[in-house]
């Protein structure tokens, strides 16, 4: 389909300047086609998965139709989860900067008495979760009876979840002249009868999920050990010759490392994540799109909205902990019909994740070969000549033939003056590593892939138990998810001598599984994994067993920071 830019659609001063701030440049399908319609009042079925764009999609039209004069509610947003719904109202928050409105979110497990006091303070956009907003209409602390846009996000998932109910009474109590829109990843039979009863003509718009990982966008994993990211990442960059760059990371921290470690070597890097103000930001892309920083190393959260039409590849630097999060990073580059990489860096026990994200995408990512040192060094000799060749022929070298004698009286001969002049402009450094020191140990490049999950001392993730499957990993600890209820359960097995037992409060209702503990945990605080051990999950929260040593450090760094979402706290179990 035809690109359209932001630019071009018809949008008001106030939301054109914050999507821009945002780095909105040209709309994703999803959004280049529901906007318009939706904007001409019509209603709106949306086929999309997550990571299109579609909050974007439904909440720019909804936000130009409210009238910022009334405090009344005017858009009423149901969202599958708790996750959701504060992702959905951070991003309206930010496409309405500039507009004089308040948008409040409603959802089980946070105090009701704050979300009554916020909503009779006034509030045109109602975000919230089907359970909780029938509590709130049930104690008349929500009125819905001037809403003029209804919108249900992820509609399938909240079927699937057993809201029909409670939606249908949602919807029964909206005015009959209303616009709805309803965005869904499938379009199933429940679905088509929730379009049939509660929308007129609706206009469908679809995209499918082929359209999210581009054919054009060479994808490739390196099964490296850790220390080695930054020795095999310099490689890639000098062997494939890459000019503009995004590296992406799981933490705030490593971000600023990975910087400071690039900086060193003498790359011209920058840094984006949540921590930084819009201005910083704004420095930071400019930097970046004119090339006087050409690898951006940043956050998934840091990194939205970013749009840059030049990006030659994509590194992975950290696997991501959600497949969706590998769909929205390397569709950074491949963009306008060009070619793109995107490559992958999977350390030990991360090998699960991939194949999880191979699942998601449908696509098969091959292994790469770490380049040399050999290698680089060839491409650096071959680059260098062909830059020598250039100038020799675009003359002018009359200027400098004077500095030749100086540089023979002291007692320079020819030859070493032509190598140092090489060195000095390869800006070749001597590697650290020999080459067989920078793959992991279970790397087995002419082993079968099919086979490869099966390795000697490799976890293999079971969806089944939500947990590692112990009989492939005899010794190892068992992260399997408890099925305790509520009330509780027994640990399965005893944690050694000096495992400490931590209180989390995400659960399965927040759709937490150990390896997303076990993520935030190494990802946040840097704790090693094998200093972790049995993790039971329940319905509203968890225990996870770490080692003494790293108590503090673990409850501290997880101070403020979320798992699925949901801002966790911990503390040493009773």
């Amino acid at each position: 389909m035809q690109k359209i830019q932001f630019s071009e659609l018809p949008l008001s001063e106030e939301i054109q300047r914050a999507v821009t701030e945002m780095g909105f440049v040209e709309a994703s399908p999803i959004q280049a086609e529901a906007i318009p319609v939706a904007l001409e009042g019509r209603d709106v079925i949306g086929l999309a998965q997550t990571g299109t764009g579609k909050t974007a999609a439904f909440g720019i039209p909804a936000l130009e139709q409210i009238d910022t004069s009334q405090k009344h509610t005017q858009v009423m947003i149901l969202c599958p989860t708790r996750e959701l719904a504060v992702q959905v109202t951070e991003e309206l928050k930010r496409i309405s900067k500039y507009m004089k409105l308040k948008c409040v979110t409603v959802y089980g497990g946070d105090p009701i008495d704050r979300q009554i006091r916020a909503l009779r303070e006034g509030a045109q956009v109602v975000v919230g979760t089907p359970g909780r907003v029938i509590d709130h209409l049930e104690r008349k602390t929500l009125k819905l009876d001037k809403v003029r846009i209804a919108i249900l996000d992820e509609a399938d998932e909240m079927l699937d979840m057993g809201f029909r109910d409670d939606i249908e009474s949602i919807l029964e109590q909206l005015p009959d002249e209303r616009q709805t829109l309803l965005f869904s990843a499938t379009m199933s039979k429940e679905i088509m009868q929730l379009t049939k009863r509660y929308q007129q003509d609706p206009v469908v718009v679809k995209v499918v999920r082929n359209e999210l990982t581009a054919e054009n966008i060479e994808q490739l994993f390196y099964e490296i050990k850790g220390r080695a990211k930054i020795e095999v990442m310099c490689r890639l960059i000098d062997l494939y010759q890459l000019n503009q760059i995004i590296v992406f990371c799981n933490t705030k921290l490593r971000v600023d490392e990975v910087v400071d470690e690039m900086i060193k070597r003498g790359y011209g890097a920058d840094g984006l994540h949540g921590d930084m103000r819009q201005q910083a930001r704004n420095q930071v892309m400019a930097k970046f799109r004119s090339g006087n920083a050409n690898i951006l190393v940043a956050t998934d959260v840091a990194a939205r909205g970013i749009d840059v039409s030049d990006v030659d590849a994509v590194v992975n630097y950290d696997i991501p902990l959600d497949p969706e999060y590998y769909v929205h990073r390397i569709g950074r580059t491949g963009r306008a019909g060009k070619s793109g990489k995107a490559f992958t860096f999977v350390v030990g026990r991360e090998y699960s994740r991939l194949r999880e994200i191979e699942s998601y995408t449908k696509k098969r990512i091959d292994r790469g070969v770490v380049p040399s040192f050999a290698d680089v060094v060839g491409v650096k000799k071959a680059k260098f000549i062909e830059k020598v060749r250039q100038t020799v022929e675009e003359g002018g070298l009359e200027l400098f033939a004077d500095m030749l004698e100086p540089l023979q009286h002291a007692g320079l001969s020819a030859e070493q003056t032509i190598q140092a002049l090489i060195k000095l402009n390869i800006g070749l450094q001597t590697s650290e590593y020999s080459d067989a020191d920078l793959a992991d140990k279970y790397e087995k490049p002419n082993r079968d892939r099919d086979r490869s999950d099966r390795r000697d001392g490799r976890r293999s993730f079971d969806r089944e138990r939500g947990g590692f499957d112990r009989d492939r990993d005899r010794g190892g600890y068992d992260r399997r998810e408890s099925r305790g209820g509520d009330r509780g359960g027994e640990r399965r097995g005893g944690g050694g001598k000096d495992m400490v037992r931590l209180f989390v409060n995400v659960g399965r209702m927040d759709r937490v599984r150990p390896n997303d503990i076990v993520g935030a945990l190494t990802g946040e605080t840097g704790v090693a994994f094998d200093n972790i051990g049995h993790i039971d999950i329940y319905d509203k929260y968890s225990f996870v067993e770490v080692k003494k040593q790293d108590v503090n450090r673990v409850i501290e760094g997880m101070e403020n920071n979320t798992i699925k979402g949901r801002q966790v706290r911990m503390e040493v179990a009773n």
